[in-house]
């Protein structure tokens, strides 16, 4: 199969789709893989150890989508992108279909098989292309969540671990997965007040097993939401239901009221996130706006400045998803790999996510109907 690397163009993207090492294994399966010209430099790969690893590299994302059965990125395509897709290519990267109609309706049009990184599911529930990127941006937030506190980011001027004598920061995180779990590590290693609400007992109990005593948990409630949002200097948002919009929880009216100068970091964004008074994605070059006092940081590709861990950290996880595909075709790997299955939001003109038809209020056809099991 022949296997296309685009070049990432959303604003400050400096991930890549695959590592050298991945490239590697998919050409020894006799594979070609076509990469765009300093697609990894900001991985900090160079066009020379893709060519060592046996890809093909190419000036033209033009030629690229033009001349690939099968597209693998990152990031979903941009809008000036839509255009080089070629009808019934196998497209796999982060797609957030939920917030993306006008994306949804150009796979739909060109027959594109889109599989999603982070609706492909195990049996167990757990996401595995989603897994490695929410632990990394559950410690992002809590290092942005303190440079935004400083004063010279208009922030409250609290220092997030106190010191003797001193208050430490108060820290709610909403949503106890991967990144609530990863931040409520981080905050609480820095000697923060935290505080994790999430509606699952299970996923409480699992932070409190692993982070002792100092952590406070709670089951979410509007009243308690209304109670700790008031008193928090930072919030971080981390709520995800596969495939659907992200849930509004911080009403406007809890942020008016917050106190001054605390900070919202919600890494729901990309599934449009929990904040009701965040009306628009903000990107890493521009990552923040106030409303009411609050500073939001509200960045969809928030990992993408930690491009070297996140790169080698997907492709360690999607590589063998790849090969599957690339070794069997997209059909017997949909039939055969009940987990990449679920991560297959379009498939023939159809969408085949169940969570995204409904947030876009469109046609849901089960995989089954087109492949069976």
């Amino acid at each position: 199969m022949k296997i296309g690397i685009p070049k990432e163009i959303k604003t400050m993207e400096h991930r890549v789709g695959i590592t050298p090492e991945g490239v590697s294994s998919l050409v020894k399966n006799n594979h070609t893989v076509i990469i765009e010209k300093s697609a990894g430099e900001g991985s900090g790969f160079s066009d020379e150890d893709y060519r060592s690893a046996g890809a093909l590299i190419s000036n033209s994302p033009e030629e690229i989508y033009s001349s690939s059965d099968f597209i693998v990125k990152v990031k979903e395509p941009q809008p000036s992108e839509y255009k080089l897709l070629k009808k019934d290519q196998i497209l796999f990267t982060y797609l957030h279909l939920a917030v993306e109609k006008a994306l949804t309706k150009e796979l739909l049009n060109k027959r594109i098989t889109g599989i999603a990184y982070e609706t492909l599911q195990n049996s167990d529930g757990s996401l595995p292309l989603l897994t490695p990127i929410s632990e990394i941006a559950g410690k992002m937030s809590i290092q942005v969540a303190a440079n935004l506190l400083e004063n010279r980011n208009h922030g409250s001027g609290i220092l997030l671990g106190g010191i003797a004598g001193v208050p430490k920061g108060k820290v709610l995180i909403i949503g106890a997965g991967h990144v609530g779990k990863n931040a409520a590590k981080i905050a609480s290693g820095i000697g923060a007040d935290v505080c994790v609400l999430d509606i699952n007992t299970d996923k409480l109990r699992n932070i409190e097993n692993l982070l002792g005593s100092n952590i406070k948990t709670y089951i979410s409630s509007e009243t308690k939401l209304k109670e700790l949002t008031k008193e928090a200097d930072v919030i971080i948002g981390a709520v995800l239901i596969p495939g659907h919009k992200a849930p509004c929880l911080i009403t406007e009216e809890m942020v008016k009221n917050m106190k001054k100068g605390s900070v919202i970091v919600d890494v729901s964004i990309d599934q449009g996130g929990i904040t009701e008074t965040i009306d628009r994605i903000m990107t890493h070059d521009n990552p923040t706006f106030e409303k009411y006092g609050i500073i939001h940081y509200c960045v969809d590709n928030m990992t993408g400045s930690v491009a070297r861990t996140a790169t080698i950290a997907l492709t360690n996880e999607s590589i063998k998803y790849i090969e599957e595909i690339a070794d069997r075709g997209i059909i017997d790997t949909i039939k055969k790999n009940k987990a990449l299955a679920k991560g297959v939001n379009t498939f023939k003109g159809k969408l085949t996510n169940k969570g995204v038809a409904e947030a876009l209020q469109e046609e849901y056809t089960e995989i089954t109907t087109h492949v069976g099991f």
